[in-house]
């Protein structure tokens, strides 16, 4: 009998292809569970349990399972929305997986925070801000005030003031409460700012053990006010010693939290005083940036998690040169109208494809408020240096159209 697998896919994920078509690879049954009535079910060849609440997970349990003629071999979700729920479901059906309240921990940054600080790992100072309070006059700005569920730097904001600290919380609040069911209950995190260069690490998990995947470089500041993450680069130019720090840390806060198996994808500063961990997500990268990982992994990076997750052999990891990303960014509010130069820019040297995700009529907006890109941009290179130079050149190369002259709502989900 085929390995039959449960997909939670989200409505808004850059990735649900990409997980269909390594399933179909590994020719392993799939069963689809969405939050939407997905008009491309039929060209997956399935008809997906519809309509599914991933933001009430102990309710949507329950339609799931009735749902299902018998128990799937494993459960995993596509991205943050449904990482809740499947982390309940492998619990109802006594399957590997990670605790719901380990996994709950790591999607709220306030859990998050007092776990490291419980834990004894570097943590800035922070506190949960009620709406309609003052701040905290004994954390001296600047400041970061996040929304505490929210990914992709949504509804995360530097203040550096009490007036800037003001208009932050309004603005964190308003998203939040636009972007989570619970919004108006939970507040807010605010943080001290934390100095330094940004990584990131994917990882794969198993019986406890971190195996890295790939540490990225960020080389571009990240120092507000608002937080869009751009390019992402490994090898890591780092010394192998802060690279070996970087993961201890991680894989310390996932024992903290109870985190033994699956994909996870973190983010942290490095200084003077060592690694801070900014969060840790139980799903791999976001976007279509798990594609730069193709060469060096011997197989997409969504084939690699089903493997794990269904425990089929997985083979050696391939070679590869230098590889990159970019998440091409929006750099204004607006409605998409097309881009020009993409041939001009695809020519440029060590770029290896550029794929274009926002459609023609789309509304956008950066961060905070917004949560989409407008495409992505690949290039492979012998070192990390020209991989860099080859994604700036190319985005430089590229003009977007954005009509400006009409009101816009916030954009959809991305989740990096």
């Amino acid at each position: 009998m085929k390995k039959r697998i449960l997909l939670l896919l989200p409505a808004s994920g850059y990735r649900n292809d990409d997980f269909i078509t390594a399933a179909k690879k590994l020719n392993v049954e799939i069963v689809s569970a969405a939050d939407f009535c997905h008009k491309l079910a039929p060209a997956w060849g399935m008809s997906p349990i519809s309509s599914v609440p991933f933001d009430r997970p102990e309710l949507a349990l329950h339609q799931v399972v009735n749902a299902l003629d018998r128990m799937p071999d494993a459960v995993l979700a596509v991205d943050d929305s449904g990482l809740e729920l499947a982390a309940l479901l492998c619990e109802y059906w006594h399957l590997p997986g990670n605790p719901p309240s380990g996994v709950w921990m790591m999607r709220d940054k306030l859990a998050f925070r007092r776990l490291l600080q419980t834990g004894g790992l570097n943590c800035p100072a922070f506190y949960h801000h009620i709406p309609d309070t003052m701040p905290d006059s004994a954390q001296p700005f600047p400041v970061v005030v996040k929304a505490r569920r929210l990914s992709a730097s949504r509804g995360v904001i530097r203040a550096n003031s009490a007036q800037e600290f003001t208009q932050a919380v309004h603005r964190a609040n308003n998203i939040q409460c636009k972007a989570d069911r619970d919004g108006t209950l939970l507040g807010l995190i605010v943080e001290s700012f934390i100095p330094g260069k940004e990584y990131a690490l994917e990882g794969l998990l198993a019986q406890g053990e971190l195996r890295v995947l790939a540490l990225f470089d960020k080389p571009d500041p990240l120092d507000g006010p608002y937080f869009e993450e751009s390019i992402y680069i490994t090898p890591s130019r780092l010394p192998q010693q802060k690279q070996d720090e970087i993961a201890q840390a991680v894989q310390r806060a996932c024992k903290l939290a109870g985190i033994v198996t699956g994909p996870i994808h973190a983010e942290m500063r490095l200084n003077e005083q060592g690694v801070w961990l900014l969060e840790i997500a139980t799903r791999s990268i976001g976007g279509l940036c798990g594609r730069v990982l193709q060469l060096a992994l011997g197989m997409s990076l969504e084939e690699l998690i089903l493997r794990h997750a269904l425990s089929l052999p997985i083979p050696k990891s391939g070679l590869s040169d230098a590889t990159g990303v970019m998440m091409i960014p929006i750099a204004k509010r607006g409605i998409f109208q097309g881009v020009q130069h993409l041939d001009q820019a695809l020519n440029t040297p060590g770029i290896s494809d550029i794929r274009i995700t926002a459609s023609v009529g789309q509304q956008v907006a950066p961060p905070p408020e917004g949560g989409s890109y407008l495409g992505f941009i690949f290039a492979d290179a012998v070192s990390s240096d020209a991989v860099e130079s080859a994604l700036k050149l190319a985005h430089s190369r590229l003009q977007f159209d954005i009509q400006t002259d009409v009101p816009v709502k916030e954009a959809g989900k991305r989740d990096p």
